[in-house]
């Protein structure tokens, strides 16, 4: 039994049992063969070289290869990326396989579990068995390995970033505007019929979107007519991208639970705001008649829709863009002017004194 000082009171503790031993050590032949030595060296850094060569091949590949092209049915890209990436990483882990079997130290040891609180003797001894390690891996010696390891290790991230461009491109200032303009009409935005002030009850909600994203089913409208007023009708992507910002929901309040800054956006109690939650973007309608609060679902963010969609709970940090809204000459709402401020949920750039713009509706 063998004592060992490894307590907060420096005192001896007994082991609980004795050293168990180990194998008799078998050298390998790379331990004693200078040559063997050199060849599995040069074997480890050529793992690591292709790997390189893969990772390079990657990006070769996502720059030369069409996306229609094809190999044995399947799409030549994918096919091509996947193998790419797939070799990049299986060499660097072979390389690191084969590097720790024939030149790290192989010397098996053991040592008893103590306590969590260790003595500045066994903080001393784990350093130097740190350092130990670090001189039987041999990367202190080895330039060629640690130097074609560190490339493999660097070229292994450029297939990832070089993927982030399927990313698309970058949005610019897309997320500043909408399709709001002035006298574009509000639609429901299930029917897309344009919709009179006649039609708003008080205390209702209704979901809209600019005219030309929802399809009309209003009998009285024709394709001719929106295009005789300018109204922009999108498909495919661009479609489903503004109809998500675009989004708005319309609310009538009594004109005298108005603040009066708040009544100057709307039309006899008819106010309009964007669907958008500011705090991480959520589609929001849960309406609350009596005390005109709109709650976001998500993360329950609570706005004051009678008082220019002021923050009273929750997360959000901004109010909830309005638009300023009308009646056009042929009885329907419309917006007086697009969204004054970017909707949705906020990003860096949106704080600079270039986003706010006067916020009183022209």
């Amino acid at each position: 039994m063998r004592d060992v000082t490894n307590n907060h009171d420096n005192l001896p503790v007994a082991e609980p049992i004795a050293d168990p031993g180990h194998p008799e050590h078998h050298w390998r032949p790379t331990d004693v063969d200078d040559k063997a030595e050199k060849r599995a060296e040069r074997q480890v850094s050529t793992f690591f070289v292709l790997s390189m060569i893969s990772a390079v091949a990657f990006c070769v590949a996502y720059f030369t290869i069409e996306p229609e092209d094809t190999f044995m049915g399947l799409g030549a890209m994918n096919v091509a990326l996947g193998l790419a990436l797939g070799f990049a990483m299986l060499f660097i882990g072979i390389g690191v396989i084969q590097w720790a079997r024939k030149l790290m130290g192989d010397q098996e040891i053991s040592e008893l579990r103590h306590s969590a609180a260790s003595s500045e003797e066994d903080r001393e001894a784990t350093l130097a068995a740190l350092a130990q390690g670090l001189e039987e891996s041999g990367i202190a010696r080895r330039p060629m390995i640690r130097n074609t390891l560190l490339g493999a290790l660097a070229l292994a991230g450029v297939p990832l970033i070089v993927g982030l461009r399927d990313l698309g491109p970058l949005p610019g200032k897309k997320l500043e505007k909408t399709i709001w303009r002035a006298g574009t009409r509000i639609v429901n935005d299930v029917t897309g019929r344009w919709i009179r002030p006649s039609d708003l009850e008080v205390g209702q909600l209704v979901n809209a979107e600019p005219e030309g994203l929802v399809e009309n089913l209003d009998p009285r409208t024709n394709p001719e007519d929106l295009e005789a007023r300018g109204v922009e009708v999108l498909h495919g992507h661009e479609l489903i991208a503004e109809k998500a910002k675009s989004a708005v929901i319309l609310v009538r309040i009594e004109p005298k639970d108005l603040s009066e800054a708040t009544d100057n956006w709307g039309h006899e109690g008819i106010l309009c705001y964007s669907k958008i939650c500011t705090h991480m973007g959520c589609p929001i309608a849960l309406w609350e008649q009596q005390t005109h609060h709109l709650l976001c679902p998500c993360h329950q963010s609570t706005f004051d829709l009678a008082d220019k969609g002021r923050v009273v709970f929750g997360p959000a940090t901004r109010a909830l863009p309005q638009l300023p809204i009308e009646v056009d000459r042929d009885g329907f709402l419309a917006a007086r002017s697009g969204f004054l401020e970017p909707v949705g949920p906020s990003y860096w750039e949106r704080n600079a004194p270039s986003y706010w713009k006067d916020r009183e509706p022209k």
